[in-house]
């Protein structure tokens, strides 16, 4: 039996390939610093867009085989990442991908139809309480998920971040579910962010370099999505350049979702490791630890006592 590790982060995401895009760098960082990292996934991705051409009968309206098919692009992510634990929510195929539209300000909402299982219309107990299971198996030190809009209004981001928030809050109280094991209360809770200043270095880098077609619309000098928050929100910057190769790989394993011309490509061929290795965060729960000059934790450990 193998020895657990004495630091030990759970992120919640709710499709396979969010984990990728928000910190896949940060995960493949831990792994190799012999950190333990576990993902919860909230639904297979069910109702995602199909950028394969081939593959376009596994959509929701034909075979509806998609969400088996990006079952097998997140296990090849998380081979990318080094990451051996990782996990549906409830099992695979508790909660159905909630599909989404776009609101006409240009955030996501939830779609006008909308599947009987899916994670949009879970139960915020039952959900929570599959949560508390593996926070009391795994015992995290740290949390990291979505914040309250799921950063750009996705339902089941929005759903993720619910659960993460009262599963972690069950999961500490010694009375609830004495069967799930003992209580244990998360140190430090994050939630994954974007600096407004990364942001807008990347998008300067990317129109000098003559692309007006990623992130189209999007001024470096106007207004950004709220996904993008004022370097005053952000706590936490973990630096995992040297692992970007790792997170570019994730990325491509997520081939049905992510095209090797996309935008977050375009990011790192214009930034580099600057802006696609370093990954921000919110601490919303916990006590920071030691700060750099811009105030910023560089560790989501920080401050914490291996246990």
């Amino acid at each position: 039996m193998s020895e657990t590790p004495a630091l030990r982060l759970l992120l919640v995401h709710a499709h396979p390939d969010d984990e990728s895009i928000g910190q896949g760098a940060t995960m493949a960082k831990y792994v190799a610093e012999g950190r333990g990292v576990t993902l919860v996934t909230c639904t297979a991705g069910e109702m995602g867009e199909i950028l394969v051409p081939e593959l376009e009968h596994l959509a929701a309206d034909k075979d509806d085989g998609l969400g088996e098919h990006r079952r097998g692009e997140l296990d090849a992510a998380m081979k990318a990442l080094g990451v051996t634990d990782h996990r549906f929510l409830g099992g695979f195929g508790t909660y159905r991908d909630s599909g989404m539209k776009w609101h006409e300000d240009g955030h996501a909402i939830a779609a006008d139809d909308v599947h009987p299982n899916a994670f949009w219309h879970a139960d915020l107990t039952e959900a929570a309480t599959h949560l508390v299971a593996v926070i009391r198996e795994v015992r995290p030190h740290v949390l990291v998920t979505y914040d309250e809009f799921g950063g750009y209004g996705h339902p089941d981001h929005i759903q993720a971040h619910r659960v993460a928030m009262y599963g972690a809050q069950l999961a500490a109280v010694p009375s609830y579910r004495r069967d799930l094991g003992e209580p244990w209360d998360i140190a430090k809770i994050y939630w994954g962010a974007i600096a407004e200043t990364r942001m807008r270095e990347g998008l300067r880098a990317i129109r000098a370099a003559g692309d007006t077609t990623t992130f189209e619309g999007m001024d470096p000098d106007g207004d950004l999505p709220p996904m993008f928050r004022p370097d005053a929100d952000i706590d936490c910057e973990v630096d995992a350049s040297e692992h970007l190769d790792k997170k570019l790989d994730a990325l491509r394993a997520h081939a049905t979702q992510i095209t090797a011309d996309g935008p977050f490509f375009a990011l790192s061929n214009n930034m580099g490791s600057q802006a696609f290795g370093r990954e921000q965060f919110r601490l919303v729960k916990g006590t920071p630890g030691e700060t750099g000059d811009d105030g910023w934790e560089s560790d989501l450990f920080a401050g914490i006592t291996p246990s």
